[in-house]
C-alpha cells in the first residue's frame, strides 16, 4: 500500500510539530530547518503518546513511549481505515482528558495527522469547521489541503465510514 504521495508545490513545514490545543500536537517526519534545508524529525520522549500514520524507520519514539501505528494513504480511505482513524482520535482525546501530551504525525503533518486531530477536536466539542480553521492557523495553511479529508470531516467520520462500507 502506498501511504505517501509526492505532491509538487507542497512545502515542508517550518517546524517538526505544532501545538493545536494544549497537549495536542500535530507533526511530521521532516521539516524545513533554520538553514532552509529539509531535516528529519526524530521523536524521543517529548510526548506521552505518539500516533503514527506513516511509519519510517529511525524516527522514534523512544522505547517506553506509548506508540500507536496505523498507516493510511493520503487519499481515499476504506471503512476499515476510517475506523482506525476514529479509534486513534478517541485515544488521543482520552489521553488529553488524562492530562497526557499527544503527538499525531504523518509525513509532513498536514493531512493524515490533520484528519485524526480534527476528529479528536470534534469529539471534544468543536465543530468540524472550527477544528479545520484551528489546525490551519496553528500548523500551516497547507494543513488539511486534501479536500477529501475535509469532506470526511464535514460529513462526520462515522457517516463517511458507513458510506464507504456500503460502497465496498
Amino acid at each position: 500500500m502506498r501511504t505517501r504521495r509526492k505532491q509538487p508545490g507542497v512545502p515542508a513545514p517550518g517546524s517538526p510539530w505544532s501545538e493545536i490545543v494544549p497537549g495536542l500536537w500535530m507533526g511530521g517526519h521532516e521539516f524545513r530547518g533554520p538553514s532552509g534545508r529539509v531535516e528529519s524529525v526524530v521523536v524521543t520522549a517529548e510526548f506521552d503518546l505518539v500516533q503514527t500514520l506513516l511509519r519510517l524507520p529511525g524516527h522514534g519514539p523512544d522505547a517506553g513511549v506509548e506508540h500507536h501505528v496505523w498507516p493510511i494513504p493520503d487519499g481515499p480511505l476504506d471503512g476499515t481505515q476510517l475506523a482506525g482513524v476514529i479509534r486513534l482520535a478517541q485515544a488521543a482525546a482520552e489521553a488529553l482528558d488524562d492530562g497526557r501530551r499527544v503527538l499525531v504525525r504523518c509525513y509532513h503533518g498536514y493531512n493524515r495527522s490533520g484528519l485524526v486531530v480534527a476528529h479528536a477536536l470534534v469529539r471534544r466539542g468543536h465543530t468540524a469547521e472550527r477544528a479545520i480553521r484551528l489546525i490551519r492557523s496553528r500548523r500551516s495553511p497547507w494543513a488539511l489541503h486534501n479536500e477529501l479529508f475535509v469532506d470526511y470531516l464535514r460529513a462526520g467520520l462515522p457517516t463517511a465510514r458507513l458510506l464507504e462500507e456500503l460502497a465496498e
